[in-house]
């Protein structure tokens, strides 16, 4: 269920306390601890802590699990696994720690944290139960009962070290004030961008400029080698197109499959909350309720739109913005106050007030399906495609194993005689370059490689793409040389023209700078250059100008004066210049209505730097002691980012 009652991410944000900054990504890792491997340097070993070890499997699944909830874009995948790493190893670093220190959590410190993460698995004080427990915890967690108690226990030693480390840390009257200043003291800019791109349409090289560049720049204008390569083609369309599906067949599956199309008891709800939780104390509980019993009387009036009551008072943030809609829930899948009203509710039917541990509910009721199994007229439609594809990909999968036979059992074997024997299509390539696009054969990066490492009178084995299995013969090889100018003509002009647009975006920054302190107004001073003078809003540093720069970027504009000139202020390839039209300093009025946030986000702040600092000290120091051993190259099997090279622990 969304929001509150399927809440498993907001859980396991919670219990984990891992959160992984990706390249303007945020992931929430989801870390479930694995068996270990004390076999120091085994081939699975990619670090060791102790006798404890982080195994190549242990990553390989992290990566699978965030796989399953958004896909990983290939670059990357070292970049992430990297992080897992580096998570693992910490968590191991802080135990072996613990341990040393004697820092431990009680049976029944970790019970109390237990009852907060699923309070549903105790009625009153007493316990439901082994089975309802585990249940629960899967259903919220999608964890085993061992995994996730080794989880709290684990989140609980990494809390008594942050309180170790950040319980003296202060923010003085001082830094408190600086921030302040910080935070409210703003600027309104005149400014111009100046983006060499835009510049480019305007230059037009001339030949003797393209032969000077050309001349200077030579060893820029390599031709790589080049590939021409024929391949035969097991067409996975033409397969589907030519592979008939009947009925008998999809109901032999269903019968074996039976069980997928039995649909339980359920019903399709929306939901209006006002939650409760947070330590309310009992007056706030009443004001609450009161609350939601206007809310109810509203939602109960003849002609009222349920919907947008929701999306203007509920409090679930998983269906807020949907209109309070649930989806469809089955029994066992949320608390029991909730399920209990929700069954009992006809279709279009508003409950009463429903209190559960999360707060007041007014439940309405869009549709109720008993249990039963679908008809294999119902669902027929719907698996021919998938069974299609699969019939498709079995056929197509063994095809391509009697090919590799042939092509194994025979080196005199010929691409022709394949497309013969099986009926595959025979094509050429266009010339292809290292790294350059074939999208022919589909773009995959394994025919990408297979191509320059085929030698004259070789085929490849079968590759699998999207377009299907293919099948690679070297056809030519162009050799490496240095490019005339008449070959590399279009990419020395392009090479050209960004170098003279750089050239002139710099000059006109400079130009525009000259000109505003010689006196001139900006607006006419922008205009005469050919540019967009614009004005900013006011900003603070924690602020930005959108698609100009952050406050950061902008900061020494803060220490100038209304009506000076900042300078030319390189951003990326693009050039602005700004002017300082209105400077405000922070009202003291204000102090004493942002002290408090503040100081909470000083501290904040400086606490997680001292926990940093603590990560990397004793991370140090245990490379130190000989406790804590890495093997970094095996991190290449992920890609670049997991390389060595990119391997900060290892640092």
């Amino acid at each position: 269920m969304a929001g509150v009652f399927d809440n498993q991410k907001t859980g396991v944000r919670v219990l984990f306390g891992v959160f992984i900054a990706i390249i303007a990504l945020s992931m929430l890792l989801y870390l479930v601890p694995q068996g270990t491997n004390t076999t120091e340097g085994a081939t699975d070993v990619l670090a060791k802590v102790g006798d404890q070890t982080v195994t190549m499997a242990e990553v390989r699944q992290q990566l699978d699990e965030i796989r399953r909830r958004n896909p990983i874009p290939k670059p990357l995948e070292g970049l992430y696994a990297r992080n897992i790493l580096n998570q693992l190893v910490f968590q191991k670093e802080v135990a072996f720690e613990a341990m040393r220190l004697g820092i431990a959590v009680s049976d029944q410190e970790r019970a109390d944290r237990i009852k907060q993460y699923v309070p549903t698995a105790f009625n009153g004080d007493s316990f439901v139960g082994l089975d309802a427990y585990a249940r629960e915890v899967q259903s919220r967690f999608q964890l085993t009962v061992p995994v996730f108690e080794d989880l709290v226990k684990q989140g609980l030693v990494e809390e008594k070290f942050r309180k170790l480390i950040t319980d003296g840390i202060s923010a003085s009257p001082a830094e408190i004030q600086e921030e302040f200043k910080l935070q409210n003291e703003k600027v309104k800019l005149d400014y111009a961008l100046i983006k060499p791109e835009d510049l480019e349409s305007k230059i037009v090289p001339s030949d003797s400029d393209i032969k000077a560049y050309y001349e200077q720049n030579k060893a820029k204008f390599q031709i790589p080698e080049k590939r021409v390569v024929r391949y035969a083609l097991l067409d996975l369309a033409q397969l589907r197109q030519n592979t008939v599906v009947t009925d008998d067949q999809l109901k032999v599956v269903y019968q074996q499959n039976i069980q997928q199309y039995q649909v339980p008891n359920r019903v399709h709800a929306e939901h209006i909350l006002l939650m409760t939780v947070g330590g309310k104390t009992d007056a706030e509980v009443a004001e609450i309720k009161k609350k939601a019993e206007d809310i109810l009387a509203q939602a109960k009036k003849k002609g009222a739109n349920f919907e947008d009551l929701a999306k203007k008072y509920s409090e679930d943030p998983g269906s807020k913005a949907k209109g309070g809609d649930l989806g469809w829930l089955v029994q066992g899948q949320t608390v029991p106050e909730f399920e209990k009203a929700a069954f009992s509710l006809s279709n279009g039917e508003i409950s009463d007030l429903i209190k559960t541990q999360y707060g007041f509910h007014i439940i309405k009721v869009l549709d109720k399906e008993t249990a039963h199994t679908k008809t294999f007229d119902e669902v027929k439609d719907a698996m021919r495609p998938n069974f299609l594809l699969n019939k498709v990909d079995q056929q197509a999968s063994a095809t391509a194993d009697q090919i590799s036979a042939d092509i194994r059992q025979s080196n005199k074997t010929t691409l022709d005689q394949l497309a013969q024997k099986y009926h595959l299509a025979i094509a050429e390539t266009h010339p292809v370059g290292p790294g350059e696009p074939v999208l022919e054969l589909g773009n995959g990066q394994e025919v990408k490689d297979e191509i320059f490492q085929l030698r004259p009178g070789d085929l490849s084995l079968p590759l699998r793409t999207d377009r299907g299995y293919l099948v690679l013969s070297l056809q030519q090889s162009l050799p490496a040389h240095q490019g005339t100018l008449e070959e590399v003509r279009d990419k020395v002009v392009t090479a050209l023209k960004q170098q003279k647009s750089n050239e002139l975006a710099r000059s006109k920054a400079n130009d525009l700078a000259t000109r505003l302190k010689a006196g001139e107004k900006f607006a006419a001073a922008a205009k005469a250059l050919g540019l967009d003078p614009k004005t900013s809003d006011l900003f603070a540093r924690n602020g930005s100008i959108a698609n100009l720069g952050s406050g950061k970027q902008l900061a020494p504009a803060f220490s100038l004066k209304v009506g000076q000139v900042g300078p030319p202020l390189g951003l990326g390839s693009n050039w602005a210049v700004y002017q300082v039209v209105e400077h405000q300093e922070a009202n003291p009025a204000d102090f004493e209505k942002q002290k408090k946030e503040i100081t909470d986000n000083l501290l904040k702040q400086k606490r997680e730097l001292a926990f940093s600092a603590f990560q990397t000290s004793l991370n140090d120091r245990l490379k130190q002691e000989g406790k804590l051993k890495l093997y970094p190259e095996k991190m290449a099997v992920f890609g670049d980012f997991g390389s060595s090279k990119n391997f900060p622990i290892s640092q």
